[in-house]
């Protein structure tokens, strides 16, 4: 990586994110000298310092360890989610140390390599994870950089090589702007993020700018139905790749491949859920658009395990079922509404749902009560205000008034175990992407107590 050979010295302002802590690992396996700052301690910080990688969480300049203070030999990396006001940041930028965002850094390594991009309003990690393992489980030389953490390596990335990258595209902040595929796929176009882009037309945008980063040699696969020029994948209808004869069995998914090519049969995916199933036929179409030999990818997605928070089930028994998940937008709660129902058709069915961000609940609060009304009962907590301050007039007692079930509450933490015990629900979803997946725990355990 040319831009990268002179530098020693990786600095992250952010570094507990989960796409920041890829990086870091990344360039910490490459011998290179890794540390960073992070406001709170968190499992992943931890695992950051047992690997070797010096972090503090005091944004004073006096908390940089010296070595990192040669403007030569250093770089900074920084999130978005960072405010500019960050002492440690304001003093980088005065003392003109070259300081750099997450995407760019990102960007520079996807142009020394064979870039694999998976972009999309929704299922980024869970593709990125399952075409990441193909090509590891395959023996191709891959680094997968990715947004969650995937079961199979308990790790947030995937390191069996350097020639081949597979990043994950964030439309966030236009971010995906500063990579340079070579394969790429579109799985969702859904309106999101309209704090950055005002209005679901300008984010179609966004994304049709991305496809045409491609090469003239490039290969664009998309969801079915996209206002794209690629390569369609689909489930059971006229895509180009696509999943057929879709059958239930040993709780997961056996269906046959369709390819421009060939026909594979008989393939095995353990996720449930449509969405699921289509970013498994989306991963196996751009492996095999890389040219990955079809001869390992059966027993590779059938040795796929997940992401974590990804449709994970937490208690899996006759009388119970808890299943996490990161959904925190309708058409990701619509979908995950469809997997627990095609699995489960004759359960009563519980949501626990935490918004996130002040915003999307109010850009999208009718869809919201759409989509959890659907559930049996609906449990509902505060909003996550993640980067926001908040807004007048938006909070959850405002979204739960819109919500049209008879079942419906407004609850705290604290309280969320006991509720389902009290529900007569045997499947339970705990949905959402703020601080609720850390709740999870504690509340299975309280489960677990009966």
């Amino acid at each position: 990586m040319k831009k990268l050979n002179n530098i020693s010295h990786f600095y992250f302002i952010g570094i507990g994110g989960i796409g920041m802590s890829a990086l870091a690992r990344y360039f910490n396996s490459q011998g290179k000298k890794v540390a960073g700052y992070d406001k709170t301690p968190s499992v992943l910080t931890k695992e950051l310092q047992d690997e070797g990688i010096a972090i503090d969480f005091d944004e004073t300049v006096e908390a940089i360890p010296q070595e990192y203070l040669d403007k030569q030999a250093a770089l900074i990396v920084y999130t978005p989610a960072v405010p500019e006001s960050h002492m440690q940041l304001e003093y980088f930028k005065t003392a003109q140390f070259t300081i750099v965002k997450r995407a760019e850094l990102l960007g520079w390594i996807t142009k020394e390599t064979t870039c694999l991009a998976v972009a999309g309003t929704h299922g980024k990690t869970t593709t990125s994870a399952i075409l990441g393992h193909l090509l590891a489980a395959c023996d191709l030389p891959v680094t997968a950089f990715l947004g969650g953490i995937c079961e199979n390596y308990n790790s947030n990335i995937i390191i069996n090589g350097s020639d081949i990258t597979v990043v994950e595209a964030d439309e966030f902040d236009r971010s995906f702007l500063s990579l340079s595929p070579d394969i790429a796929c579109v799985i969702s176009m859904d309106a999101d993020h309209l704090d950055i882009y005002n209005t679901h037309e300008a984010l179609q945008e966004s994304f049709k700018e991305f496809a045409n980063l491609l090469p003239d040699n490039g290969t664009l696969l998309m969801r079915n139905g996209l206002p794209l020029d690629g390569y369609s994948v689909g489930i059971e209808d006229d895509a180009v790749f696509r999943a057929e004869n879709v059958r239930i069995r040993e709780g997961g998914y056996l269906f046959d491949l369709i390819t421009p090519n060939e026909h594979l049969e008989d393939l095995q995916f353990f996720l449930p859920g449509h969405h699921n199933l289509l970013n498994a036929v989306t991963a196996l179409g751009m492996a095999i658009s890389l040219g990955t030999p079809t001869n390992c990818l059966p027993k590779a997605l059938h040795d796929f395990k997940g992401v974590r928070r990804r449709f994970s089930y937490r208690i899996k028994s006759e009388n119970l079922v808890v299943i996490d998940d990161y959904a925190h937008h309708p058409s990701e709660i619509n979908a995950v509404h469809q997997a627990v129902t095609e699995f489960y058709p004759s359960q009563k069915k519980l949501v626990v749902f935490q918004p996130h961000l002040y915003s999307r609940t109010r850009d999208f609060a009718a869809d919201f009560a759409e989509s959890l009304a659907a559930f049996d009962k609906v449990l509902l907590l505060d909003i996550y205000p993640a980067r926001e301050l908040p807004i007048p007039g938006i909070d959850s007692q405002w979204l739960l008034a819109q919500i049209n079930h008879p079942n419906k509450t407004l609850i705290t933490k604290s309280a969320i175990a006991e509720q389902i015990k009290k529900s007569g629900c045997s499947v339970v979803l705990l949905l959402g992407a703020g601080d609720i997946g850390e709740e999870v725990a504690n509340i299975v355990n309280q489960l677990n107590e009966e």
